[in-house]
């Protein structure tokens, strides 16, 4: 029994490595597509309002496409379904770059976009699974890798522009690249099928109450965390007469802080648990907010925008993970989830904008600095994500065929009950 256990537990582990691998291979995609937009810019001759317009239609395919997620991991299994949304994913970084004007790239971005969101949310439910068999968590640390895939995929992309290589040879290369490592990545993620009588999700379905609770919670943390990005470059240029490239210097701290945040976040969860975490990340971010609207240098606004990027880096992982222990199926809710933080990622750079032209930016991230006081109150609602009061796996879980040969039958929401976390 011991000898079974220990073996459950590598294969748990080897599990936990694939998932992560896939991670970041999604986030390499990402990272290799922003960084040749104004290569695709001028090959689809299209103006900077058209590029804004095209940029939508990602938020809006994956929006439209991530319901479906759930429907396929039943047929296919969560396996063989992660396999083939993320091959779709990866793939379709080819399309853009090969579109000769805007309602061809507008068509271009809706796949890549739908494909993007299914993927994301198989890939977030076979995490939310590893993390409930390793009994510990794991899911900042995923997002974390997909941080990291982002800063690879935009280092090759960033080299590529410098070389001034055409986007199309240089997506068509990364994405037979990207797909070839996801496939093998997925060779070791855990293999979960639905048992036979069990009732398959509906294609389309709105999110569950649960899902829509918790997604209020990703939509403060991803408005700040995408108008962070978006606009800190043009608040220290704009509202500090910072050189551009200080306000460069902004985007690029901001974005390593949230890596590194979610590479140790996974610690933080466990010792402090998933309430108390989101609700002093919420106090940091609020800091945050004001540190910037009150900020009289640059290196006050700097650090105002670190500390939003250190508040807000675990919300996302925490509430998935909060959303796959809500109700009997996994993939919806997580679906539902994503769909309201894609929505406010989509919203939020336009948002702050439209403030901005009425008001200033320093109003815009008073807008900001509210949002990110919400997840002080509103913390309460991840009670039961994963935290250190966790129900450690029986010995021998996951010694099937689950990481295996991949027969096995058990439902991805039959293990890993939630485990109240009373650490508010």
């Amino acid at each position: 029994m011991a000898y079974d256990a220990a073996f459950g537990q590598q294969r748990l582990k080897r599990a936990r490595i694939a998932v992560a691998l896939t991670f970041c291979v999604h986030g390499a995609v990402t990272g290799s597509f922003a960084t040749r937009i104004p290569w695709i810019q001028d090959h689809a001759s299209v103006s900077a309002g058209q590029l804004g317009l095209a940029l939508a239609f990602p938020a809006i395919g994956a929006s439209i496409a991530m319901p479906l997620a759930g429907a396929v991991s039943h047929r296919f299994g969560a396996r063989n379904a992660l396999r083939g949304l993320l091959a779709m994913w990866t793939l379709s970084l080819i399309l853009p770059a090969l579109a000769p004007n805007l309602v061809a790239l507008c068509a271009a971005l809706f796949v890549y976009g739908a494909t993007a969101g299914m993927s994301d949310v198989a890939m977030n439910a076979l995490g939310v699974e590893t993390e409930n068999r390793l009994g510990r968590s794991i899911m900042s640390s995923l997002h974390g890798m997909w941080s990291v895939g982002t800063l690879i995929g935009s280092a090759g992309g960033t080299l590529a522009a410098h070389m001034d290589s055409d986007a199309r040879v240089h997506h068509a290369l990364a994405a037979v690249t990207l797909t070839v490592l996801g496939l093998i990545a997925c060779r070791g993620v855990l293999d979960l099928r639905s048992a036979p009588d069990e009732e398959p999700p509906p294609r389309f379905t709105l999110p569950p109450k649960s899902a829509v609770v918790i997604g209020a919670i990703g939509f403060c943390a991803v408005f700040a965390e995408g108008a962070s990005l978006d606009w800190s470059a043009v608040y220290l240029r704009d509202e500090l007469s910072s050189s551009a490239g200080v306000a460069a210097a902004s985007t690029t701290a901001f974005a390593l802080t949230m890596a590194v945040a979610r590479l140790v976040g996974d610690r933080v969860v466990d010792r402090f648990g998933a309430v108390r975490t989101v609700r002093w990340g919420g106090v940091l971010a609020t800091a945050g907010g004001l540190l910037v609207v009150s900020a009289a240098h640059p290196a006050m606004a700097m650090a105002g925008f670190g500390l939003i990027g250190l508040g807000v880096a675990v919300v996302v992982p925490v509430a998935f993970a909060a959303a796959a222990r809500s109700g009997p199926r996994p993939a919806q809710a997580i679906a539902g989830v994503a769909t309201i933080t894609y929505t406010s990622g989509l919203i939020a750079p336009s948002a702050i904008g439209a403030v901005a032209d009425v008001t200033s930016l320093m109003v815009s991230f008073g807008l900001v600095t509210a949002l990110a006081f919400g997840l002080v109150i509103g913390a309460g609602v991840l009670r039961g994500a994963r935290g250190a009061t966790v129900r450690k796996p029986d010995a021998g879980a996951g010694t099937g065929t689950d990481t295996g040969t991949g027969t096995g039958t058990e439902a991805p929401q039959a293990a890993g009950a939630a485990v109240p976390d009373s650490r508010s």
